[in-house]
């Protein structure tokens, strides 16, 4: 059997639920100056917690983690309420539909993860995973193409629906690592091209994102250097490569949210 067919047989149900990259219900923090208004929790998979386990019954399919950086910040600084909605699956349009409610006049402090589900990232890595390079590197192509065309335009409507929510926010956007660590220690699996390929797609996707936060007049923080050293092939990874439960493939372990997006989201909060 070949690398590429034994990843494929072992990863075909992990893939299927790749596609949720995360939705959940908001909770309200304190940063100081943020501390009186609350903070809010918005965003997808990355900011819910999925791969980090310990999920909040209550959360259902968002899967909010007590492991997540929004949970840990809230537990740390005490704020004066915290509303976590961060879901699994949400695009940037699910968020702006169901997740501002939780915004108001009075909101202090806000995070986002939102953009990797609008361009179809977990059809992506289905593709990179399940089809032969060639398949790989096209599927790439496109989601950088709608990055660059079509997602400028959706980050904009949302930034712009969460400033009308909540006027005097300080408003945290926080990007999405590189999944790989290139010449690394993986001896099966993908290609280093397409995880070349992968990780480019990744770093226009966070350039993107950075530049609709600053035109928003958000704070974006990347995460790309606490992921460092610790991307997929490195020996040490704090993401999840193709597992099982399938909805944990290429999400952040509970290190990744306490040592990549909680220092990240700590740093600009």
């Amino acid at each position: 059997m070949s690398v590429r067919r034994f990843w494929a047989s072992a990863s075909t149900l992990v893939l299927a639920a790749v596609a949720a990259l995360g939705i959940a219900q908001p909770a309200s923090a304190d940063s100081s100056a943020a501390a009186a208004g609350g903070y809010v929790a918005l965003g997808d998979s990355y900011s819910s917690g999925v791969g980090a386990g310990s999920y909040l019954s209550d959360s259902g399919d968002c899967r909010r983690s007590t492991k997540a950086y929004p949970y840990l910040w809230a537990a740390a600084n005490s704020p004066s309420s915290f509303a976590f909605v961060a879901c699994s699956g949400a695009t940037t349009t699910s968020v702006a539909g169901t997740q501002l409610g939780a915004l108001s006049s009075s909101t202090g402090l806000v995070s986002v993860t939102a953009g990797g589900n609008d361009v179809g990232f977990a059809d992506v890595m289905q593709d990179c995973v399940l089809s032969g390079e060639a398949a790989c590197l096209s599927s790439v192509g496109s989601a950088v193409s709608q990055v660059q065309n079509s997602l400028p335009s959706k980050l904009s409507s949302l930034y712009g629906s969460i400033r009308s929510r909540a006027p005097q926010a300080h408003v945290v956007v926080l990007g999405y690592p590189r999944f790989y660590q290139l010449s690394g220690s993986c001896i099966a699996g993908l290609s280093e091209k397409e995880r070349s390929a992968i990780n480019n797609a990744s770093d226009v996707l966070n350039g993107v994102i950075a530049k609709q936060a600053a035109d928003a007049g958000f704070t974006f923080s990347s995460v790309v250097d606490e992921f460092t050293g610790h991307e997929l092939c490195s020996g040490d990874a704090w993401l999840h490569s193709v597992s099982i439960p399938v909805y944990n493939s290429y999400h952040p372990k509970a290190a990744g949210q306490s040592g990549g997006y909680l220092p990240a989201f700590r740093s600009a909060a």
